[in-house]
């Protein structure tokens, strides 16, 4: 995977051609962060509460919304280039929501604090509109399909575009015109590489080895953990357990098969999954009647995925979509516009679950990703590097563990010292001519390497057997601790943009509410479900 990596290093670290300007456009990558975390009261408990008022209505609010749970907060970054900017933007986010939240605090890891009955888990809410309608009823859908406790798991999503001048200094070196189809094959590139080598997030970012006891009645996955502290299970090696049989898995979309050789048979491959029935989902039923004698959806439909959002997967393609369009649509209009890295852990020792260390680390991965060879990846190919995956989540710090690389086992530690090479040559052209940020990232991260104790699961499992805490407890001291530090001034937004924000919302969502009111839910959905079946193209005629 190193050819084209080596040649394209050479071509931007040339200075011939290229004026300082045009050199600092190429680093010039673009990112947003969206950070999950559940709400929960001073007692260590899922809060019960609505979403706080104060803060508008998560249908509509740009940057404060809610994912499966109506206690699962999710933060959402505007599109920065800047570092230090994207996290200032994460921590204000964090700290004006505080502000709402009363004696309600951040739960700062990734598996969820003490879970009592299901019922605690209450579904998120976004109002009587239909669209609002509709997001409740795809989690109806979840909960149905594989329980509540899944789907109040939090992590961090990734987002990350290479800059235009990046492009225009690739499709020259190929000597290829740049259109959307070369961006959209090279991101797809990146996707192949991406799942080769994505066990290593989970190794040195992984932070979920440990899981309070209680949770495991709400999941469905049997994986051996060992006991530690009155209520609190871990596994010695382990990393994610988020990503494992216990957190977000889903053995149904295994056969569907998709892979990440061209954009054509991704979205083909999709858009065939939320049209084919389902034998076990289609058990569920779609609606019932209830005790009233009233008939309510239980699932938006009985098909392998309700909507496109259901598939998982620690890496998406991703455009932004038009009123009306589908994920799917929105690639085949316009191609790929930026890629979604969903595979990291809230990380426990930041107040906003993710550190500046990190983002460097994953620029400096998916540019690895994008500038290295990279094959058709065919599906057993793309099975194996899945158990790669699966073995790092469960067994990543075991010092004897041993990856499968091409058909050939070779151990951990030694494809980390390769992949760290190339990360530092890529760091190297990342700082240029001024600083060393990226190189300090890459030193910092290497002791992980070599002590794999160091990593974000070593620290935790560390940090709770020498000061005697149960997860539970470790989580409390944390959320206390962040929730101290977040009570500071803002640093990039103002006052004034939250409350035009919250005020928009609040607006945008009663227009929504007027406009349906008084027309059919179910003519609503049987219209999206017609048109989620067309091409872009087919959609654009009709």
């Amino acid at each position: 995977m190193q050819t084209t990596l080596l040649k394209s290093l050479a071509h931007f670290q040339s200075t011939t051609e290229q004026s300082a300007a045009e050199q600092a456009a190429i680093r010039k990558l673009q990112r947003g962060i969206e950070r999950e975390c559940l709400r929960i009261t001073s007692e260590g408990r899922l809060a019960a509460t609505t979403h706080p008022i104060g803060l508008g209505k998560t249908l509509t609010h740009p940057h404060i919304t809610t994912d499966y749970a109506e206690m699962l907060l999710e933060f959402i970054t505007p599109v920065a280039s800047d570092i230090q900017v994207t996290l200032d933007q994460l921590t204000d986010i964090h700290s004006y929501t505080y502000r709402f939240m009363g004696d309600e605090l951040m739960w700062p890891l990734s598996m969820p604090c003490f879970v009592g009955d299901p019922e605690d888990i209450h579904i998120a809410r976004y109002g009587a509109s239909h669209s609002g309608r509709m997001k409740n009823l795809y989690r109806r859908g979840l909960t149905h399909r594989y329980g509540g406790g899944m789907q109040i798991i939090a992590g961090v999503h990734y987002n990350f575009s290479v800059p235009a001048a990046m492009w225009e200094a690739l499709a020259a070196e190929e000597g290829v015109q740049l259109d959307p189809g070369y961006i959209s094959r090279r991101y797809f590139g990146l996707i192949r590489n991406y799942k080769r080598v994505c066990w290593v997030i989970p190794y040195l970012f992984g932070a979920s080895p440990a899981v309070c006891q209680s949770f495991l009645d709400h999941a469905d996955g049997q994986i051996d953990l060992k006991p530690l502290g009155k209520g609190t299970l871990y596994r010695e090696y382990g990393t994610s357990l988020r990503m494992s049989d216990l957190g977000y898995t889903n053995k149904e979309q295994a056969d569907l098969q998709i892979t990440y050789n061209s954009l054509s048979d991704y979205v083909g491959r999709l858009r065939r999954a939320i049209t084919t029935p389902s034998q076990r989902f289609a058990r569920i039923g779609v609606k019932e009647t209830n005790a009233q004698g009233e008939t309510e959806y239980r699932q938006l439909n009985a098909n392998i995925l309700q909507i496109e959002n259901e598939f998982y997967s620690p890496i998406r393609p991703k455009r932004v979509a038009t009123s009306g369009e589908t994920p799917t649509q929105a690639l085949e209009r316009g191609g790929v516009e930026y890629i979604e890295v969903r595979a990291l852990d809230v990380n426990p020792f930041s107040p906003v679950g993710i550190s500046e260390g990190q983002i460097r680390m994953l620029d400096l991965l998916l540019l690895y990703c994008l500038l290295s060879d990279s094959p058709e990846l065919d599906w057993d190919a793309q099975q194996m590097t899945e158990r790669n995956f699966n073995k790092v989540v469960l067994d990543g710090r075991n010092p004897r563990l041993t990856l499968n690389d091409n058909g050939y086992e070779r151990p951990i530690s030694d494809w980390l010292e390769e992949l760290f090479a190339d990360l530092q040559a890529l760091a190297r052209f990342m700082d240029g001519g001024s600083g060393d940020d990226y190189r300090q990232s890459v030193a910092e991260h290497y002791k992980m390497v070599l002590n794999p104790e160091l990593t974000l699961s070593g620290q935790m499992l560390a940090l709770m057997r020498e000061e005697h805490l149960d997860n539970s407890h470790l989580g409390m001291q944390l959320a206390k601790r962040y929730r101290e530090e977040l009570q500071q001034p803002l640093r990039y937004f103002t006052e004034q943009q939250f409350e035009q924000w919250t005020q928009a919302s609040i607006d945008e969502q009663t227009a929504r509410e007027e406009k349906d009111a008084g027309t059919s839910f179910d003519h609503f959905l049987e219209d999206y479900f017609v048109k989620a079946k067309c091409t872009a193209a087919e959609c654009e005629k009709s």
